[in-house]
């Protein structure tokens, strides 16, 4: 047997490449294995139909962590991130609320309808920002276990106790609300307008299957509201080139110091000899070996198909089986032949930003009522964009491409028959709906793509098709995720390692997982 190398990634989405980039940099030979024909998980851009470029599944970019981005020295690598500024919410009764970046252009249009919510929103905004700030250090801890912390999960407890003793006591007090509440809830204290608290909600749910009347989903707002862009919180933004672009930056930066990434190669499974991982086995009979294997997988793949369960403990296998994936977003990606006009837009430059369909409280959680018994909702929560209005390469000439993330769906919906009837369906639900408000859509759509949690899986490899690699609730956070007592990146198979969404701080383009890996793995000289 011998030794190739000294790191092998299984994986090559954003997490795996971010990993890989860091041991490179630290003088490692690595190689990523990538199962699909290009880079990036969840976040790619393929062109679908001729000329059209959709962002598959993510399409924003806003957890994307400030120290990768410049220890990797990501825009020198093609990172190119345009901010996007405001977010236009129809609503069903032709009115609309345009949610703008700018503290005045926001201020005035509040006043359009809550003089009370204009006065507030400065200080709720202040506070959420003092809470994300008070959050996130969280987020470069490498989490320790709470039942033996060691003296270093002890330090690293101690230093966050410090911390949060040092904070103000209001903030504090709002943190400890903010961890339990539902976002509908905790919103419902600052703001009056039943459309402001429903867009200001839908953070909250994203990803997870829950409503935003259920407890928990504050802190999912808040894990949002942590997104980064230049230094600026809640700042969102569209990468030039779509989300596979940040991926190809990272892969970029990757090969820049010397790793080598490999498509169309999946592995089959991990080899382990003595309880330790030695490499690889691929689907095409090949055997790689390396000094250390790490797995840029969600948990249920990285320990329960890779792995065989005699190498595990049988509480690992069993808080494995436990972890929820519960995929509850679609994706529809649109070939446009013209921009669509929203009935309520009185000004085209509003659709320069995001437009969210959620106009009320009641609408969002209906949407969830439709999912939470196995369907999809008849009408849905829309993240709807436009990459073409910053990007037009995405398309050719005239034309356009719309990206429309889509809460709910569930990952079996069989009351609708076979799977391609089960996303025609879903594809329908959300074309018909977004149509109520842009009522030109239907005749000016060229192609689609539609995809459910199931196509998620099957296409991305995600279980379930949870865009997070697992649902960010509080029992599936920091000490706990993936499981309690493997918190840290590592596995109790020597020289395994895990770097994915599915571990601590979780999902989104954070690259967060495979930085914090790739700095264990160099601690435990590997």
């Amino acid at each position: 047997m011998t030794q190739e190398y000294d790191a092998i990634i299984v994986g090559g989405g954003h997490n795996g490449l971010t990993c890989a980039a860091y041991l490179a940099k630290a003088g490692r030979k690595v190689l990523v294995l990538e199962r699909r024909y290009l880079l990036g998980g969840a976040a790619v851009t393929e062109e679908k139909f001729p000329g059209f470029k959709f962002t598959v599944c993510s399409y924003v970019v806003s957890l994307l962590r400030p120290e990768v981005i410049r220890e990797l020295e990501l825009p020198k690598h093609g990172l190119q991130i345009v901010p996007l500024d405001s977010a236009f919410v129809p609503m069903e009764n032709g009115d609309h609320l345009m949610m703008y970046s700018d503290p005045g252009l926001l201020r005035e249009e509040l006043k359009r309808h809550s003089a009370r919510d204009a006065d507030m929103m400065p200080k709720y905004s202040k506070m959420m920002y003092e809470m994300a700030f008070a959050v996130k250090p969280i987020l470069g801890y490498v989490p320790p276990n709470p039942a033996g912390p060691g003296l270093r999960g002890l330090s690293t407890l101690r230093n966050f106790g410090k911390h949060l003793k040092s904070l103000d006591k209001r903030v504090f007090h709002q943190l400890s609300k903010i961890m339990t509440m539902s976002a509908n809830d905790f919103l419902a204290e600052w703001m009056e307008t039943d459309v402001l608290r429903a867009v200001s909600g839908i953070n909250g749910i994203i990803g997870t299957k829950l409503g935003v009347k259920s407890p928990g989903t504050a802190y999912v707002l808040l894990h949002h509201y942590m997104g980064e862009l230049d230094g600026a919180f809640t700042a969102w933004g569209s990468q030039k080139g779509g989300t596979g672009a940040v991926s190809e930056a990272i892969a970029s930066a990757a090969r820049s110091h010397g790793a080598e990434i490999r498509v169309n190669a999946s592995v089959q499974q991990v080899i382990v000899k003595g309880g330790k991982a030695v490499g690889v086995a691929l689907e095409n009979g090949d055997e790689i070996y390396a000094k250390t294997v790490i797995s840029g997988c969600d948990p249920r793949v990285t320990f329960r198909k890779l792995i065989e369960e005699k190498e595990l403990p049988a509480d690992l296998v069993r808080a494995i089986d436990n972890f929820k994936f519960r995929g509850s977003s679609g994706k529809v990606n649109l070939a446009l032949d013209a921009l669509p006009k929203f009935t309520s837009m009185k000004d085209p430059a509003m659709l320069r930003g995001m437009v969210e369909i959620c106009p009320s409280v009641d609408y969002v959680e209906r949407a969830y009522d439709d999912a939470k018994y196995g369907a999809f909702s008849k009408r849905p929560y829309m993240d709807v964009e436009v990459p073409t209005i910053h990007d037009p390469t995405m398309a050719p000439p005239g034309k356009h491409v719309m990206s429309i993330f889509v809460q709910y769906a569930s990952y079996d919906m069989p009351e609708y028959g076979t799977r391609d009837q089960q996303r025609e369906a879903f594809g329908n639900a959300v074309i018909d709906t977004l149509a109520e408000f842009a009522p030109n859509l239907k005749d000016i759509i060229l192609h689609k793509q539609v995809l459910t949690p199931w196509d998620m899986e099957d296409q991305i490899g995600l279980t379930e098709g949870n865009i997070f690699q697992g649902e960010l609730t509080l029992d599936q956070l920091f000490f706990f995720r993936p499981a309690a007592g493997w918190a840290d990146f590592r596995t109790p198979i020597r020289n395994y390692y895990q770097c994915g969404s599915g571990t601590h701080p979780g999902g989104g383009i954070t690259a967060g997982p495979g930085r914090l890996a790739a700095l264990e793995v160099l601690r435990d000289g590997n």
